[in-house]
């Protein structure tokens, strides 16, 4: 890939905002969401009202952190922001459209859609979709699932005028993917492939991965694949995790390390899909790769 002033590097900072949008029995779920720091559930339908806390404590502490660094230091990020977080956060989502940030659909909640029938899963795409354009003034492009999704999720994209899925760690580039639409007909669809290897989320996954064991991994990644040229990296992040004041230094120090590079092109994933696109025409179908 050639990236836009000949950068060596196209940089894709992640924020996710779930946060609101997780399973509550409030909203009809079955159970509350688990405890991220200690994956404590309690297996009764009862409202895990520390839990909530934990998740609203990225709303109150962990995103403004993350946005100071990024004003502070002029970088653009994604937002993958479940839509109903957005509604239930309306300060967050009038500072990230303040910012001219991207908001990539992450469902119109934090939940699985991997069970849903085609109908229940074009209406949860769009309820989505359309949430976080009224709360954001953009309507959002992209499309992220929470984990799983479904052999129809692509097609319902494509149908509903999406232009990139997330859905892919197969690669450090953007790809097409031809999608077969209901008519029989083909469109094609930019993938852009994200990364769970660099992504926060392991912090409470693996209890022992310290803030120095993400920063040297992250830095790591990023040296080498600059060093090869012509990638993509994604940087996946959480309010309420990277947002602790016992980790957010290493995100300071690893945007610190970024700014003092040069050739490095910090851009959307709607950008980039823009950008492979333009520069990498979709293929014939008989000859996708």
């Amino acid at each position: 890939m050639i990236w836009p002033g000949e950068a060596r590097l196209a940089l894709s900072i992640v924020v996710n905002v779930e946060e609101g949008a997780e399973a509550n029995i409030l909203d009809g779920d079955k159970g509350p969401e688990p405890v991220d720091e200690l994956q404590a559930v309690p297996h009764k339908p009862i409202r895990a009202h520390g839990n909530e806390s934990n998740y609203q404590y990225g709303i109150h502490e962990g995103a403004p952190r993350i946005l100071r660094l990024l004003d502070e230091r002029r970088m653009g990020a994604t937002w993958t922001a479940a839509a109903l977080a957005l509604e239930r956060a309306p300060d967050l989502a009038a500072a990230i459209a303040a910012r001219g940030d991207e908001v990539c659909c992450h469902g119109w909640r934090w939940v699985h859609q991997f069970h849903m029938d085609e109908a229940e899963e074009r209406a949860f795409i769009t309820k989505a979709r359309d949430s976080i354009e009224r709360t954001t003034g953009r309507r959002p492009v992209g499309w992220l699932s929470r984990y799983l999704h479904t052999d129809q999720t692509r097609r319902i994209l494509a149908e509903e005028g999406f232009g990139y899925h997330m859905d892919d760690f197969s690669r450090d580039t953007p790809f097409w993917e031809h999608v077969t639409l209901a008519d029989g007909t083909t469109r094609p669809l930019v993938i852009v492939p994200y990364a769970l290897d660099t992504n926060d989320m392991k912090f409470w996954l693996t209890p022992a991965y310290s803030p120095e064991d993400w920063l040297k991994y992250a830095i790591a990644t990023f040296d080498w694949l600059y060093e090869e040229g012509g990638r993509m990296m994604s940087l996946g992040l959480h309010l309420r995790i990277i947002g602790r004041p016992g980790r957010i230094w290493a995100l300071r120090a690893f945007l610190d390390l970024v700014a003092a590079r040069s050739g490095v092109w910090i851009a959307s994933r709607a950008e980039i899909a823009a950008h492979f696109a333009q520069t990498h025409p979709a293929p014939e179908l008989n000859h996708v790769v």
